[in-house]
């Protein structure tokens, strides 16, 4: 067995069937495909379950909810293949995209390739960056929140380098995925980018997802952790992320957060963090909304602007 792809699925069931369909029209011969039931409330378990009656590459796990890392980890460990690649249920993967993976990271001898991605309204997200990449770069883009870099999904592994990666709490919902790449990209691995779309990304999709000072305290403290190892290299970009998480506090009004937690970054705020950044922090609260919320909405504005411009 050359790749196993793995999907976590909780509550997808107006995405999860077409996801497998796509999957399954993927020209490649050596392949399964992992469908973790994470206690699903909804018609996502049965869905699994009829299309793995209908095509016997498909293996459906059903488990209480545990959490996405954790249907992860649980996909990986039933795994066969030589190589992962991750897909989200309510995404797919583009025609072709198991070959040139395949393909790529069997001449490269890569840990693993990234590849581009469109979302859903036809934008191309790419990095500009073509072969061999210095893995430290990529953290600083995962640290700053520069998410045109594929995470998990549009990604093709060497399953070793996952060892040890996917043990992130369950508390944990938002911004997994980026922990969980940057426990890779800790150990050093050799990285290659290609400029190939495979993935389409469904974004902005509704989830009951909540910002919590509690969750954002646990985040910060595990990728502390993960970072530790080269923690001088990148403190400035962990004080970066938490300058970042912080707006997205502000957006959701709720004030007390910088009383109530990120007051303590101030020392380490630096000249050579972002002028936007630091505006936003040393701004009072409601002052500050005015800045990122218009900022947030005037973005939205510019993609959907384009998207209309494009057709």
């Amino acid at each position: 067995m050359e790749i196993s792809v793995i999907i976590p699925v909780y509550n997808k069931e107006a995405y999860v069937e077409r996801c497998f369909r796509q999957l399954m029209a993927q020209a490649f011969d050596s392949f399964e495909v992992i469908a973790v039931d994470d206690g699903s409330t909804d018609r996502s378990g049965e869905i699994c379950d009829m299309m793995a009656q209908q095509d016997s590459r498909i293996r459906v796990i059903h488990t209480p909810n545990g959490g996405v890392t954790a249907a992860r980890r649980i996909g990986l460990e039933a795994s066969r293949g030589r190589y992962i690649m991750f897909v989200d249920s309510d995404d797919e993967l583009l025609p072709g995209a198991m070959s040139v993976m395949h393909k790529t990271i069997e001449q490269t001898g890569a840990d693993e390739v990234i590849a581009t991605y469109y979302d859903q309204y036809g934008r191309l997200y790419d990095t500009g960056r073509r072969g061999w990449a210095d893995e430290a770069g990529i953290v600083r883009d995962l640290l700053a929140c520069r998410l045109g870099v594929c995470v998990l999904w549009g990604i093709i592994f060497r399953r070793q380098l996952l060892d040890g990666c996917m043990d992130t709490p369950r508390e944990i919902r938002s911004g997994e995925d980026i922990m969980m790449q940057i426990k890779c990209l800790m150990k050093r691995p050799k990285v290659y980018f290609i400029d190939t779309p495979i993935y389409l990304y469904n974004m902005g999709l509704p989830n009951d997802r909540q910002l919590s000072l509690h969750i954002e305290r646990l985040y910060d403290e595990v990728l502390r952790q993960s970072l530790q190892p080269r923690w001088e290299e990148f403190s400035d970009y962990f004080t970066l992320h938490q300058l970042k998480v912080y707006e997205n506090f502000v957006d959701a009004r709720q004030w007390n957060a910088r009383r109530d937690y990120y007051d303590e970054i101030r020392p380490r705020i630096k000249s050579q963090h972002p002028l936007a950044d630091r505006i936003a922090f040393y701004l009072p609260p409601r002052l500050s909304y005015l800045v990122v919320h218009t900022y947030k909405r005037l973005r939205v504005f510019i993609l959907r602007a384009r998207v209309l411009f494009v057709k």
